[in-house]
């Protein structure tokens, strides 16, 4: 029996061309424009939502998919996608959790070489054409803290491992990981970020993470402790960090991701000098969009031979 992709998309973007590799009894559509998904949204089987940044259509186009089996949005993220009536329904949803692991990963621990080696000062001393000799700090030895530990807290994890760094992790599940040295509970978070050096943000963005990362878990850390954002924007309570970063009480952040994106023009962030801003574009090395795609395409498969899908959202949890 034929099988209707709904896809919520520009037809034109290159990454879903990929979408001609399914197989030839599925009917694909693809718009961007809401009465033509309006008019195929009764007859689809699968909907996927194509668009990285504004799941706009995807969000309209779900209730009136009467028939849909299974719904799937390329990004990793999903608490702009959780509508009342797509976490109301039985239908799963799959995401593109750990797709983006590898970059992020790095970046994190590009961040810590970033300070650890004083590359800021390095750079505006070339640009001056200054010779002076100052002294760095090593990697090794140094504490990480995840708070987050799936899949992109344990790519960082697993990389600054490589440095010699010593592991810490919290997460709302016990952690078995020969990669972890030292285990922290939601209750003990006080204690992970007085801890560590380095504190590695790589949690889903839920009522229950939001603000996490505020005010008096700022105040526990060291004065040489560094804040590092690879997850979502809201775990952190981003007026706590300016004034700790504006009053010098912890050394450094390095941002991906914000509370309000793109960082509006004039934000206290741009004037900062003790931290490092990333246009949320970590991951965006070359093909990040087909990686997405290819996931797509091998959960396409599963469903379309019955199989068990991957990558399932506990939509109640947010992630």
């Amino acid at each position: 029996m034929p099988i209707t992709l709904l896809v919520t998309g520009e037809p034109q973007a290159f990454y879903l061309k990929r979408l001609s590799e399914l197989p030839s009894d599925v009917r694909v559509i693809v718009s961007a424009d809401a009465a033509e998904l309006a008019q195929a949204a009764p007859e689809a089987d699968a909907i996927l939502n194509g668009e990285f940044k504004d799941p706009t259509l995807f969000k309209a186009v779900f209730p009136l998919a009467t028939k849909a089996r299974w719904v799937h949005t390329l990004s990793a993220g999903v608490e702009h996608v959780l509508t009342p009536a797509i976490i109301a329904s039985p239908i799963p949803m799959t995401n593109g959790r750990g797709v983006f692991r590898r970059p992020l990963g790095e970046w994190a621990v590009s961040a810590m070489l970033h300070f650890q080696y004083g590359h800021r000062r390095l750079i505006r001393q070339q640009e001056q054409g200054v010779w002076e000799a100052f002294d760095i700090e090593e990697l090794h030895g140094t504490t990480v803290g995840i708070v987050g530990y799936g899949g992109l807290g344990s790519a960082a994890a697993e990389r600054a491992k490589a440095f010699g760094c010593k592991i810490a992790a919290l997460r709302r599940k016990p952690v078995s990981d020969p990669l972890v040295d030292q285990t922290y509970t939601r209750e003990t978070l006080l204690e992970m970020m007085a801890a560590c050096d380095f504190i590695v943000c790589a949690a889903p963005s839920t009522p229950e993470t939001r603000g996490m990362i505020g005010a008096r878990e700022i105040a526990a850390m060291k004065p040489s402790g560094v804040v590092i954002n690879i997850g979502r924007g809201p775990v952190i309570d981003e007026r706590a960090l300016i004034a700790a970063l504006e009053q010098g009480r912890i050394r450094g952040a390095a941002l991906d991701v914000f509370e309000v994106e793109p960082l509006p023009a004039g934000h206290p962030f741009y004037k900062l000098k003790n931290i490092l801003l990333s246009p949320h574009s970590a991951d965006h090395t070359p093909g990040w969009q087909d990686r997405a795609v290819d996931f797509f395409l091998e959960n396409f498969a599963r469903f379309y031979q019955g199989e068990p899908l991957e990558n399932v959202v506990d939509k109640h949890a947010g992630y």
